[in-house]
């Protein structure tokens, strides 16, 4: 397995590369990984999100047990929206609660799949072979939101805000994820504990089938829906998302007046 970061320098230049013990080791991008021959030690550097998709393309029920207790039929092809790229953050960084909405927002735990080649019409072995790796996505969600409109549920806008889409910290490659499983903890308390062989598409099976209704490029995340145990978030707690192999994913809710506070004081101190 080999571990990968997309990273800030000091100059504000964004890196991409393998790490390995405390250094990053640079490539020409997740689209070209090919090494530029520079070494940057991660001291120097701010972690990102993983990779900058163009679009993340979320599945709903797409776990056994899940749609064993929402009493729904296994879906015979991809069930899915996209989160746009707008609302991508990575690892540490603060969710932003809507200024307009007060309602209940939820976590969910999940495995994301990062697409390495462009990719329409796959066979199961071309999807396989367009997977980069894999990361850790919190698909977070105004859940009062889906249903408030009797006519239309909005699934896109309850999901879509900036910042409803946290990645990280890594992606890795080479990920058996067929052993893996997915522990979310909020504020320290165990939320989320499922197995990844629980999914009723591979990783493979989503690229292939989800590649026959719109093109996948490179970057591009399909996050493989969640499981059992999905919760609220109050304001001021902290979600962590873990699967073994790949790290932890942290990040807090924060409040619509402390985050624009803080949004505030940074515009002020950058004059």
């Amino acid at each position: 397995m080999e571990t990968w970061m997309r990273l800030m320098a000091s100059d504000g230049s964004i890196v991409f590369g393998r790490v390995e013990s405390g250094y990053l080791h640079e490539y020409e991008g997740l689209d070209q990984p090919i090494p530029t021959g520079a070494v940057l030690s991660l001291r120097a550097l701010t972690p990102l999100a993983p990779c900058a998709p163009g679009k993340v393309v979320a599945l709903w029920n797409n776990f056994h047990a899940l749609a064993a207790k929402l009493e729904k039929p296994v879906p015979e092809h991809p069930l899915f929206l996209i989160k746009p790229a707008a609302s991508v953050i990575g690892s540490s960084e603060p969710i932003r609660r809507p200024a307009h909405y007060a309602g209940k927002i939820v976590f969910e735990g999940e495995l994301g799949i990062v697409i390495g080649k462009r990719c329409r019409d796959a066979s199961l072995e071309e999807a396989e072979a367009a997977i980069f790796g894999y990361t850790i996505v919190n698909d977070v969600t105004a859940a009062g939101l889906i249903t408030e409109n009797p006519h239309f549920p909005q699934w896109c806008r309850a999901k879509g805000f900036d910042t409803f889409c946290c990645l990280g910290p890594a992606i890795v490659s080479g990920f058996e994820w067929e052993h893996a499983r997915v522990v979310t903890r909020l504020d320290g308390v165990e939320r989320q504990n499922y197995p990844l062989d629980d999914m009723v598409f591979t990783p493979a099976q989503q690229v292939s089938l989800i590649s026959q209704d719109l093109t996948l490029e490179p970057g591009d995340v399909i996050a493989c829906g969640t499981s059992l145990g999905v919760g609220s978030i109050g304001n001021g707690a902290t979600v962590d998302v873990t699967i073994q192999g790949i790290g932890t994913l942290i990040n807090t809710l924060a409040a619509a007046r402390e985050e624009r506070a803080s949004m505030a004081a940074e515009e002020s101190a950058n004059g």
